[in-house]
């Protein structure tokens, strides 16, 4: 049997509010998507003013790096230095999403949209540094 670590409750709230105020210093309005290891959303929370589409995007993208174990930025670039039968894979291939990891082990993922997405993929990089610090 094996036993994972995943994230709980308290832990994706503490990235939740890392990645938030980054987004709130830069002026930036996002949905935060966080999500366990076992792929369910654990956390979710929109800014008031974020577009209704970025709540279906941040979550896709949490997904997306979950699944595949890489940021979405790496999905990206595949497909922008010409891979693009990377497209026909059930993944969102947009920065913004990073797989979480606690001790190299991964643990679930954040997903992010809202702005720009190499602004998306600076919030997301706020939260999963303070990953590192629980």
């Amino acid at each position: 049997m094996l036993t994972r670590k995943t994230l709980s409750l308290a832990d994706a709230k503490t990235i939740a509010a890392a990645a938030s105020a980054k987004a709130v210093a830069e002026g930036w309005t996002v949905v935060i998507a966080i999500f366990d290891i076992t792929g369910h959303l654990l956390y979710l929370e929109r800014a008031d003013g974020t577009q209704l589409g970025s709540v279906l995007v941040a979550q896709e993208k949490g997904r997306t790096a979950l699944l595949f174990k890489r940021p979405t930025k790496a999905m990206e670039d595949g497909v922008l230095g010409g891979k693009i039968h990377m497209l026909s894979m059930p993944a969102t291939q947009v920065e913004g999403g990073l797989p979480l990891l606690k001790d190299g082990e991964l643990v679930g993922s954040i997903g992010v949209s809202g702005v720009i997405s190499f602004q998306d993929g600076q919030v997301a990089a706020a939260g999963q540094d303070a990953l590192t610090a629980l």
